[in-house]
């Protein structure tokens, strides 16, 4: 399942900015270190991410032709048909396909979210999250 949802790339082609799957997990890149390939080896690249979903830190060490999964992201429209506690039930625009998805642990995002907005949501791995509010919520 999971490398059906996600393709292969060299790791030195991997940018700041850019995701990819660490312990199977989506994650943003936030640094990323190349180091000169020495007498015995060829270079090394330290990247260090930020998990999607969980916002937890990891960090991979890996030569720069080593290949590496970047996930297939979907970025997707929705709007928030109910919030309720810490799950809201959002309606894709495109399909009219209503699903539940956790509220974002971000408090900025928080603080626009009601119900009837419309949002951005990415959906990775059958797993989905809101990313940000559109217009003017």
């Amino acid at each position: 399942m999971v490398f059906a949802m996600s393709r292969p790339t060299d790791v030195g082609d991997i940018k700041i900015g850019h995701h990819i799957l660490i312990d199977n997990e989506p994650c943003k890149v936030v640094e990323y270190e190349k180091s000169k390939p020495g007498k015995h080896g060829a270079a090394k690249a330290r990247i260090v991410a930020i998990g999607v979903f969980d916002g937890g830190k990891r960090s991979i060490v890996s030569p720069v032709d080593a290949r590496v999964d970047v996930p297939i992201i979907e970025k997707r429209s929705g709007q928030i048909v109910s919030i309720s506690d810490n799950s809201i039930q959002l309606m894709d625009l495109e399909t009219f396909e209503i699903f539940f998805t956790t509220m974002p642990p971000e408090e900025e995002l928080k603080s626009k979210i009601s119900a009837g907005a419309e949002v951005e949501y990415w959906k990775v791995f059958d797993r989905t999250k809101i990313m940000r509010v559109k217009g003017n919520a």
